[in-house]
């Protein structure tokens, strides 16, 4: 099941790709031949109009070949003879759908999650929060010394910026009245792990939980998403730095072992499905990013070089011949291609 859907999944982001790349070159007016899903030999075609719509045996990649890509033609509607602009948007439209889908998957993972909300589900033993005057179960943390209290971040931002020993004045709702709390005294104490949670120095409150809302929801999407983007620069910068090496990075196969473990870890089958979706989100945004990077045969190449050429041939007021860039873009493909055959030979080696 979990190769299953790992292959739904890369067939799902490769075509959602592929897609941005279509619909972009239809709506700036360029030609496309094909439009494919997977490689190898078709299985499924049809011819609508002046595009040929494929499906292929291999369920690996997918591609979307435009008139005049890489070689010059006389058809005035080719990817060469389309404004500069419109070509870069052709190029990016890909990983911003990638973008898209991240964000969409992380969005239905959110809408199931539940969020720590500054109300009180109960207090441990022996916390002086308890004590007479101070917090109850159920109460709902609104404001400290007049600071709107909005989430659990909130609560601790306020806690950290100040002296252990600080008397608060707290405004709560108890039982569906605002209630003020005088001079209430929040220490951190150490308590050791029982029945009612783990163990370690905090104020002894338990919050309560509430699945978030369609806009929470939407705002902790984009915070992930930011995130992911994130941490995908952190590791390009660890690999670049030597910090990280070859043997760090995965291929699909990898990718599915991890998604293996991380579908046999989780404790039930709906929070399975949802972890994977996840990962799935960070896929995505992975896909984004590193097929922004300008190295040649990705779209970030493509794009420098359809910079590049622009800016020559603005100042030249000759044409370059678009076979050469093709060249580099051939190079490129075959490194990359070479990369890959390693890196899934390395993730199958580890496997066995």
């Amino acid at each position: 099941m979990t190769i299953l859907f790992a292959i739904l999944l890369f067939s799902l982001l490769i075509f959602v790709h592929e897609l941005g790349h279509f619909i972009t070159a239809k709506l700036s007016g360029v030609q496309v031949n094909e439009f494919s899903m997977f490689m190898g030999p078709a299985i499924w075609k049809k011819q609508k109009g002046e595009t040929l719509y494929s499906i292929r045996c291999i369920p690996i990649g997918g591609y979307c070949a435009m008139e005049g890509e890489d070689e010059e033609t006389d058809n005035p509607r080719s990817f060469q003879k389309a404004a500069w602009w419109k070509r870069v948007i052709i190029l990016a439209a890909g990983s911003v759908m990638n973008l898209i889908a991240g964000f969409i998957l992380v969005t239905i993972v959110n809408c199931f999650l539940h969020q720590a909300v500054p109300q009180v589900d109960f207090l441990r033993t022996g916390s002086t929060l308890a004590m007479e005057g101070g917090l109850q179960a159920g109460d709902t943390i609104l404001e400290m010394d007049g600071q709107r209290v909005e989430s659990t971040a909130d609560f601790s931002a306020i806690l950290n910026g100040n002296p252990d020993d600080t008397e608060y004045d707290v405004l709560v709702n108890r039982d569906g009245q605002e209630l003020l709390l005088e001079s209430v005294t929040m220490i951190p104490q150490e308590f050791p792990a029982n029945e009612e949670g783990q163990a370690g120095v905090f104020y002894g409150v338990q919050w309560a939980t509430k699945r978030l809302t369609f806009p929470q929801a939407l705002k902790q999407s984009c915070t992930d998403c930011v995130d992911f983007v994130r941490l995908v620069g952190m590791s390009l910068k660890m690999l670049v730095s030597g910090e990280a090496r070859l043997s760090d990075m995965s291929g699909p196969v990898g990718i599915v072992a991890i998604m293996n473990e991380t579908a046999q870890a989780s404790d039930t089958t709906l929070n399975a499905m949802l972890n994977l979706l996840y990962l799935g989100a960070f896929i995505a945004v992975n896909l984004a990013v590193m097929n922004l990077l300008p190295i040649p045969a990705l779209d970030g190449g493509r794009i420098v070089c359809l910079l590049l050429t622009t800016a020559v041939e603005a100042v030249t007021r000759k044409k370059i011949d678009p076979k050469y860039e093709g060249y580099l873009h051939a190079a490129g493909m075959i490194l990359l291609l070479g990369l890959m055959a390693v890196i899934m030979f390395k993730d199958i080696w580890t496997l066995f």
